[in-house]
């Protein structure tokens, strides 16, 4: 899926970001249902190759530091009761981190969607249909 480079408005001032969505369309109505009102959006260049980095990757490392931090505020917002998607989401947005920023936008935005977790092997986890 593309990304697409937005700047906005909501109602605490200006805001710019990036999201992933299937076309130009679908991404306006996703920032709407967030409550940004889009003054300006263009696909960014690359598609989904560049997106993701070289390796899948995305682009860059993250330190220590913010690791840490990051871990010990999820932690916080998750201890006092708020949903995961939530707190993805508030972290993804204050985070300085382009790359954590990205990683956690895009976690967002499949825990949002129902996906499942991946696994160490790459795939994704089945429920167990065995009653042993």
């Amino acid at each position: 899926m593309p990304f697409f480079a937005y700047q906005g408005r909501t109602t605490q001032g200006s805001t710019a970001g990036e999201i992933e969505a299937p076309d130009r369309t679908a991404a306006v109505a996703e920032l709407r249902r967030k409550a940004i009102l889009v003054t300006q959006i263009k696909e960014k260049a690359g598609g989904p190759a560049r997106a993701a980095g070289v390796g899948g990757r995305f682009g860059g490392k993250v330190k220590d530091k913010e690791m840490a931090i990051f871990t010990r505020q999820f932690s916080t917002m998750v201890d006092a009761g708020l949903p995961l998607v939530q707190c993805l989401t508030i972290l993804a947005e204050q985070s300085e981190s382009k790359t954590l920023r990205t990683v956690t936008s895009r976690v967002a935005g499949s825990v949002e969607a129902g996906s499942t977790p991946p696994t160490p092997s790459g795939g994704t986890r089945r429920p167990s249909t065995s009653c042993t």
